[in-house]
């Protein structure tokens, strides 16, 4: 049994995994299971093979959210317990943010004489920028 802080870290972490897995950023989770955990090559392999299932569980409805929420609830709590050194990887998992990043984007027209690429440049607006010589 796992102490109630332990409990919350490991809710929040399987709940941000199935916020992942809807919102399309599965290759962090990949990332992050190859980089985190320390079972071994084969546990690795579990755990990507169990993440795959339940993308795929999740893009054709045959379970819930709730259910894998569940599912991972229980082996990043497995996991905890095999592997207490790994708190602070599942408690990044659980702060890491699933919203999408910001990103700016603008346009340029370059209009008048001079030689322009395809008639328009897009690019970097930014009067900011640093040239590189």
């Amino acid at each position: 049994m796992l102490d109630p802080t332990t409990t919350a870290i490991v809710t929040g972490a399987a709940g941000n995994v199935v916020a992942y897995m809807l919102n399309g950023p599965v290759d962090a989770l990949r990332t992050w299971i190859a980089r985190t955990f320390r079972g071994g090559p084969e546990e690795r392999r579990s755990m990507l093979h169990a993440l795959e299932e339940d993308v795929t569980a999740l893009t054709y409805r045959s379970r819930s959210e709730k259910e894998v929420k569940g599912r991972w609830t229980d082996l990043l709590a497995s996991y905890l317990a095999a592997h207490p050194e790994a708190r602070e990887d599942v408690e990044a998992l659980a702060l890491m943010s699933t919203a999408p990043r910001v990103m700016n984007i603008g346009a340029q027209h370059n209009h008048g004489s001079g030689t322009f690429i395809g008639g328009d440049n897009y690019g970097d607006i930014n009067s900011s920028a640093r040239r590189e010589p």
